[in-house]
C-alpha cells in the first residue's frame, strides 16, 4: 500500500514514497530536460528569476503581526507588483517568504499541507513549537536548491495557546531555527526595516500602533531599497499584513492599510 497512515509528516511521506515530487528534485529534473547544467543556471538564469522582499514580524500585547511588501524583481526590473509574500498556514499560524519567488510559493503551500496532514492523521494540531520545527525541516530539505542559488528565507509566526502569547521564528538557509522575542525583518530591505522598528517598538503597543510601526518600517525600507515596493496609490497596491492572536489569523483590511499609508505620507508632507 502506497500511503502510510502512521506517517504524520506529509514531507517525510513525499520524500519516502514520491521523492521525484519534491521541489528540489523537480527543479533538477527540469534543468536536465532543458539541457541546463547547475553552473549554467547559476551563471545565466538566476538573474531572470523573480525574487521577493521585504518581510517582517512584530509582537504586541495580544499576539503577533506579520507583513510583507508586494514587489518581486528580476535583476533590476520589476517582475511583479502584486506578489503575495504572507500566507496563512493554519488557523493560528502564518508565514512570510523572501527569496526566489517560485520555490517560496511552493514552500508555503507545502507547509500548509504538512500542518493539515498532521492534524488529520493525529487528530490534534501541532503545537506552535512543533510547527516551527517542521518548517525548519522543510528549509533544510531545500538546501540542494540553495546550492543552485534558489534561496528561500521564511519568517514564521503563531499563537501559542499554552503560553497565551504570539511567537515568531526566523530561519537560516540551512534550516537553523531561531526564536525572536520582539521583532525581526528579512530581505534586501530587512536592515532598514529593523532600524525603523527598533526606534518605534514598544512591548505594550496596541494592535493599531503595531500595524502603523510595521507599515512605517516597510515604507522606510522601500525608500532605501530598490527591491522593496512601497504603497502604490495609483494602482491601489499596498503591503499585505496578517494578525495572529488567540482568535486565529485575520487579514488587516486593505482600506485600513491604505488609510495609515496616507496618514504617514501626510505627516511627511508627501503629495497625496
Amino acid at each position: 500500500m502506497l500511503f502510510n497512515h502512521h506517517c504524520s509528516s506529509f514531507l517525510e511521506f513525499l520524500q519516502q514514497e514520491k521523492p521525484e515530487l519534491m521541489p528540489a528534485a523537480r527543479w533538477a529534473a527540469a534543468s536536465v530536460s532543458e539541457g541546463f547544467s547547475a553552473e549554467t543556471i547559476r551563471r545565466e538564469y538566476l538573474a531572470t528569476l523573480a525574487h521577493g522582499t521585504t518581510i517582517l514580524a512584530l509582537r504586541y500585547h495580544q499576539g503577533v503581526i506579520i507583513a510583507g511588501d508586494r514587489r518581486a524583481t528580476e535583476g533590476f526590473q520589476v517582475a511583479d507588483r502584486r506578489m503575495e509574500k504572507v500566507y496563512t498556514t493554519d488557523s493560528h499560524s502564518a508565514m512570510a517568504i523572501a527569496g526566489t519567488a517560485g520555490p517560496c510559493m511552493e514552500m508555503a503551500k507545502l507547509f500548509s499541507i504538512e500542518l493539515e496532514h498532521y492534524e488529520k492523521v493525529d487528530g490534534i494540531p501541532l503545537s506552535c513549537e512543533g510547527k516551527a520545527n517542521r518548517l525548519a525541516h522543510m528549509v533544510k530539505a531545500n538546501l540542494p536548491m540553495v546550492l543552485q542559488g534558489l534561496v528561500v528565507v521564511p519568517l514564521f509566526v503563531g499563537y501559542d495557546h499554552k503560553d497565551a502569547q504570539g511567537r515568531m521564528f526566523k530561519y537560516d538557509i540551512a534550516g537553523g531555527r531561531y526564536e525572536e522575542t520582539d521583532y525581526h525583518a528579512v530581505g534586501s530591505g530587512g536592515k532598514d526595516a529593523r532600524i525603523t522598528i527598533k526606534e518605534h517598538f514598544r512591548r505594550n503597543a496596541t494592535e493599531q500602533d503595531t500595524i502603523r510601526i510595521a507599515l512605517l518600517a516597510l515604507l522606510n525600507a522601500a525608500d532605501e531599497d530598490v527591491g522593496t515596493g512601497g504603497p502604490d496609490r495609483t494602482r491601489r497596491i499596498y503591503p499585505t499584513m496578517k494578525l495572529v492572536d488567540s482568535e486565529g489569523v485575520r487579514d488587516v483590511e486593505e482600506s485600513q492599510v491604505a488609510a495609515i499609508c496616507e496618514e504617514i505620507a501626510a505627516s511627511r508632507g508627501e503629495d497625496q
